[in-house]
């Protein structure tokens, strides 16, 4: 250790936390989304979604922390997207118009909790929980993507950000890990 501070603390130590931390978090925050943005720009494809809002936050709120993980984001994100698409098959709705279009039915409700539910369920038992993904699993679920497209569109925006945040931190100077963050639980003896 060289005892070397990265960006984050110099301004935390400089302008106090709340300061330090929000001026850190602005900037991380509008590289990771922006580079996200351009590339959609670029591609003519809407790479940014709600949930990745979120996910950048956590990025550079918490960026040591397990759900802020390269790891929780893509696995949290990528079940989501496989979980909303499951569940809007399942209940018979692919192809049916959005819950913006349509209105709030009963099927809809349904396929949302439905699929929030074995989302954060599923995150759990494969220790990758990543809050955002909630957000992810519902953006499909009600219908707001509804072509394969889509939601490729959706998981690329998802590594892109994830690849931006950890860029940024790691530019930074802040020690995150390339895949997992070493969690409480990979302390305890199983």
């Amino acid at each position: 250790m060289t005892g070397r501070t990265d960006l984050r603390q110099r301004l935390v130590g400089r302008l106090g936390e709340r300061w330090g931390g929000a001026l850190f978090s602005f900037v991380a925050c509008l590289l990771a989304v922006g580079v996200c943005g351009l590339a959609g720009y670029a591609v003519g494809q809407p790479l940014v979604f709600p949930s990745l809002g979120p996910t950048a936050y956590l990025f550079f709120e918490t960026p040591l922390g397990e759900r802020a993980s390269v790891r929780n984001s893509l696995i949290g994100h990528g079940v989501a997207l496989l979980v909303g698409a499951f569940s809007v098959l399942l209940f018979g709705l692919w192809g049916d118009p959005s819950v913006l279009q349509e209105g709030v039915t009963l099927a809809r409700v349904g396929v949302a909790a439905f699929s929030v539910a074995l989302t954060g369920a599923a995150l759990l038992l494969v220790r990758a929980s990543h809050p955002p993904a909630g957000a992810t699993v519902l953006i499909v679920s009600l219908g707001l993507l509804d072509s394969v497209t889509q939601i490729v569109s959706l998981a690329a925006g998802v590594v892109l950000v994830t690849a931006a945040g950890w860029l940024v931190n790691r530019a930074c100077g802040v020690p995150v890990p390339l895949w997992a963050a070493r969690s409480r639980a990979d302390e305890s003896p199983t």
